[in-house]
C-alpha cells in the first residue's frame, strides 16, 4: 500500500440542528500530501468536514509519509485521542498546538470530543507494516525478502480473513463464501473480536481486498451493494488460499465452534 486511506463513515460528521448527518468520506493520500479536518469556513477549507460546535474551524491535519502518517493538532483547547482498534486499549494523545507527531499504528481512529454524549471519530488505514520473511537468512544491508502480502497475523482483519476461509480449509469440497453476518457470528466467542459489527466486519474486507491483498476486486457497474459485497469477499479468499497466506494452523485463532443440540444433527 502507497500512502494511506482516511475513512469518515456515514453519519459521523458530527451535526448541526437542523441538518442531517454527513454522508461518507473517503481520501487516498500519496506520500506528501494531506488533508484538513474540522469544521471549516469560507476562509478555512478543510477536506473532511465535522459539523460539531465543539471542533475548531480547521481542528488538525493529517499527512502521509513514505512509511507512515502524522497527525497535527491545531486546536488550542482539545487533545486528539488515536485509538488501535485492533490493540489492547492502546492508543495515543496528541496534546493541543502538536505538530507532526508520528503515529504508529496500522489501522487507526481519530476521535474528537463534543458537547453531545457521542465523539466524531476518522478511520485512518496507514502503509503497510513490512515483515522480514520468516525464513531469511543473514545478508549484507538492503538484501532481506519481504513477503509480497504483508499481514499482521494478531490483526482483526486476519480473524476475519481466516473465518472466511475456513469453510475451504476444513473441507476441500466448493462451498459458498461465507457471508457477512456468518463471520459476525462465527467470531462472537473470540475474547477480543467477539464484538465485532457487521460493518466492522465490511470495513475489514474492504481493507483486505483494497489495501492488503489488492485484489481488484470490482463488480460491474449497475450491481447491488450486495453483490459487489460478494464479490469481494470471495476475491480475498481466492488470494488467501491460493498463496498460502491463510493455512490450516491459522484455524486455531479462531473462537471453538459451540456444540450442535442433538435435535438438530442429521
Amino acid at each position: 500500500m502507497s500512502g494511506i486511506v482516511v475513512h469518515l463513515p456515514e453519519g459521523s460528521g458530527g451535526h448541526v440542528v437542523g441538518q442531517a448527518h454527513g454522508g461518507a468520506v473517503t481520501l487516498r493520500l500519496g506520500p506528501g500530501e494531506r488533508a484538513r479536518f474540522g469544521r471549516g469556513a469560507p476562509d478555512v477549507p478543510v477536506e473532511i468536514r465535522l459539523a460539531d460546535a465543539a471542533i475548531s474551524r480547521l481542528a488538525g491535519e493529517i499527512v502521509a509519509t513514505a512509511d507512515h502518517w502524522q497527525l497535527s493538532n491545531h486546536s488550542t483547547r482539545h487533545s486528539c485521542l488515536v485509538e488501535n482498534p485492533e490493540g489492547a486499549g492502546e492508543y495515543l494523545r496528541v496534546p493541543p498546538r502538536r505538530v507532526g507527531a508520528p503515529i504508529p499504528f496500522e489501522f487507526s481512529r481519530v476521535v474528537l470530543p463534543t458537547r453531545r454524549d457521542t465523539t466524531v471519530s476518522l478511520q485512518v488505514f496507514a502503509p503497510d507494516h513490512l515483515y522480514m520473511d520468516p525464513q531469511h537468512t543473514a545478508g549484507p544491508a538492503g538484501s532481506h525478502t519481504v513477503t509480497a502480502y504483508s499481514l499482521d497475523e494478531t490483526a482483526a482483519y486476519f480473524l476475519v480473513l481466516v473465518a472466511l476461509c475456513e469453510p475451504w480449509l476444513r473441507d476441500s469440497s466448493p462451498v459458498a463464501v461465507p457471508t457477512t453476518p456468518q463471520v459476525v457470528e462465527r467470531l462472537r466467542g473470540h475474547p477480543v473480536y467477539g464484538g465485532l459489527t457487521a460493518r466492522a466486519v465490511s470495513s475489514h474486507i474492504d481493507y483486505l481486498a483494497e489495501e492488503k491483498l489488492r485484489t481488484g476486486a470490482a463488480a460491474p457497474s449497475g450491481t447491488d451493494r450486495g453483490v459487489r459485497r460478494k464479490g469481494k469477499r470471495e476475491a480475498v479468499v481466492t488470494v488467501a488460499l491460493r498463496f498460502g497466506i491463510v493455512r490450516e494452523e491459522h484455524l486455531a485463532l479462531l473462537p471453538g465452534r459451540t456444540a450442535e443440540p442433538a435435535g438438530r444433527r442429521s
